[in-house]
């Protein structure tokens, strides 16, 4: 992770990358509520899901200044899951208000767990789907191998303020189709010891 963090240009404390460490342990080593990861991805955690929930940091950052203008900001998170993005998001970016939204009741509990643990008083956790969670009016809201682009971003649109951020991450052989997409933006970027292509997309709530 540490490599990739590198070859991208981005520099994280220590700090950060020690809680960024602690909730891979946390996610890898936590049972009691159910599986929350194959023992194959347990091995590439670091290198793989977490490399891969800061890519919307980095371009925030680099293509976006994100750094300069993010107080007060409100970032959700669909279908969070354990927390891959939303999770490692929330400890690189603490100035950003992050909920994490899921409706399976055991990810809800880990994931408040976590939050204790890890102290995250930026981040929410809400028990529920999207369409139903009340959250409004977004500056950000992402998704990470949840549906189709199409139907992840008719479910997200409305919650976007105007002038909001929809951001996804998504294998690029899935959304190869959306290129020419003059709505869209398509960033592709590979993830360490990984042969696939994969794609973050953006589309504003213009």
């Amino acid at each position: 992770m540490n490599l990739f963090l590198e070859e991208q240009g981005v520099q994280l404390s220590g700090k950060v990358l020690d809680k960024l460490y602690d909730y891979a342990d946390l996610v890898v080593e936590t049972k009691q509520f159910g599986n929350l990861i194959s023992a194959k991805d347990s091995e590439k955690f670091l290198s793989r899901h977490i490399a891969d929930s800061l890519v919307p940091y980095i371009y925030m950052v680099k293509k976006l200044g994100l750094a300069a203008k993010s107080s007060a900001m409100k970032w959700a998170d669909m279908g969070a899951g354990a927390g891959c993005p939303v999770f490692p998001l929330a400890i690189v970016m603490p100035e950003i208000q992050f909920y994490a939204v899921e409706p399976r009741n055991m990810r809800v509990q880990f994931m408040n767990y976590a939050k204790e643990k890890l102290q995250l008083q930026n981040l929410t956790v809400v028990g529920k789907r999207f369409e139903t969670s009340g959250l409004s009016g977004l500056d950000f809201i992402s998704c990470r191998a949840l549906s189709t682009f199409e139907n992840d971003w008719e479910r997200a649109q409305p919650g976007l303020k105007k002038g909001g951020l929809f951001l996804t991450l998504k294998s690029f052989n899935n959304i190869v189709h959306l290129e020419n997409d003059p709505k869209i933006h398509v960033h592709k970027y590979a993830l360490p010891q990984e042969e696939q292509v994969y794609a973050l997309v953006t589309r504003g709530n213009e």
